[in-house]
C-alpha cells in the first residue's frame, strides 16, 4: 500500500500510512501574532482530520491551540512532556486524548508505531514562562518509516538517535529573515540528509509565514529555501529522491524495504 504525504505549509503535513492518518504541528491560521500567511491557502476541512496529531515543541507556530481544537473527539495528540502545564489552553481540549512523551518513548496508534526522538531546539513556550519541555522529532513506522524532524539543528548523533528511515520531512527555513540556533537551513538540512540517508525527502517549514511589514527584508529567505535544498541535496545525497511540494500538494510513495 502506498504512503501518501501532503504538505499544507510551514511544518503542517498529513501522512497516511497503514490506514492511519497522522498530522504534524497543525497551524491553520491566516495570522499568528506578528506573522501572516503569505503563500498557500489556509488548509481546508479535510486537513483537520487525523487519527493522531504530533506536536514537536511548544512554540506557538507548532503548538497552536485553536488549530488543535479543530480535530474531532477521540483524536490522539502526542505532545512533549510538560506541555499541558506550560500551555494551559491544552487543558480545555478534553475531546482529545493527550499523551505526554519524551525521547525514547514508543506509542502504538492504529496500524503505526510512533517513536519519539530528540531534537536540538529550544522547546520552551515563548515569550512567557521558564518551564521547559523537550523539543521532539518523531519516526512514524508503518509501511514506511517516516521521520518528522519538527524544528531542530544538526547534531552529531542525529542518524544514531533517529535510526534508519525511508522518508524524511526536514525543515529547511523559517518564518523570518534570520534563523537562530537550533534550526536547519537548506545547507544544514542537506547535510542532515546525507547522514540520515533516507530514500525520499520532502522539505518543509519555509515559504509560508513571514513577519508583517518585513516583505522587503531578505525576501530570498522566504522564497528560496525549497529550491536551494533541492540543489544542495543533489550534491550531498544524490541517492535521495527529493520532492519539493507546493502548498496542498501530495506525493504517493511506494516504499519497498
Amino acid at each position: 500500500m502506498p504512503v501518501e504525504i501532503t504538505w499544507w505549509g510551514h511544518a503542517t503535513c498529513a501522512l497516511e500510512d497503514a490506514n492511519t492518518r497522522v498530522v504534524t504541528d497543525p497551524l491553520f491560521a491566516r495570522r499568528l501574532a506578528h506573522l501572516r500567511r503569505r503563500r498557500g491557502a489556509v488548509p481546508p476541512a479535510e486537513a483537520r482530520r487525523a487519527d493522531v496529531v504530533l506536536v514537536s515543541h511548544l512554540h506557538a507556530d507548532h503548538l497552536h491551540v485553536p488549530s488543535l481544537e479543530c480535530f474531532g473527539p477521540g483524536t490522539r495528540l502526542l505532545v512533549p512532556r510538560g506541555a499541558p502545564r506550560a500551555v494551559p489552553g491544552l487543558r480545555r481540549l478534553r475531546h482529545l486524548r493527550i499523551t505526554e512523551v519524551v525521547p525514547g518513548d514508543e506509542v502504538r496508534t492504529g496500524g503505526l508505531l510512533v517513536r519519539v526522538v530528540p531534537a536540538l531546539h529550544d522547546g520552551r513556550r515563548l515569550p512567557v514562562g521558564p518551564r521547559r519541555s523537550p523539543a521532539l522529532g518523531y519516526v512514524v513506522q508503518g509501511e514506511a518509516r517516516t521521520y518528522f524532524a519538527g524544528d531542530t539543528g544538526l547534531f552529531d548523533a542525529m542518524a544514531e538517535r533517529v535510526g534508519p528511515v525511508d522518508v524524511a520531512l526536514l525543515p529547511v527555513g523559517g518564518w523570518g529573515p534570520y534563523l537562530g540556533e537550533g534550526h536547519l537551513d537548506a545547507g544544514r538540512a542537506a547535510r542532515a540528509l546525507a547522514r540520515l540517508a533516507p530514500r525520499v525527502a520532502v522539505p518543509v517549514h519555509y515559504g509560508t509565514y513571514w513577519p508583517i511589514g518585513m516583505d522587503a527584508v531578505r525576501p530570498h529567505e522566504f522564497h528560496a529555501p525549497g529550491d536551494e535544498f533541492v540543489r544542495l541535496a543533489a550534491a550531498a545525497a544524490p541517492g535521495v529522491a527529493v520532492h519539493r511540494l507546493g502548498h496542498g500538494e501530495s506525493v504517493r510513495l511506494e516504499v519497498a524495504r
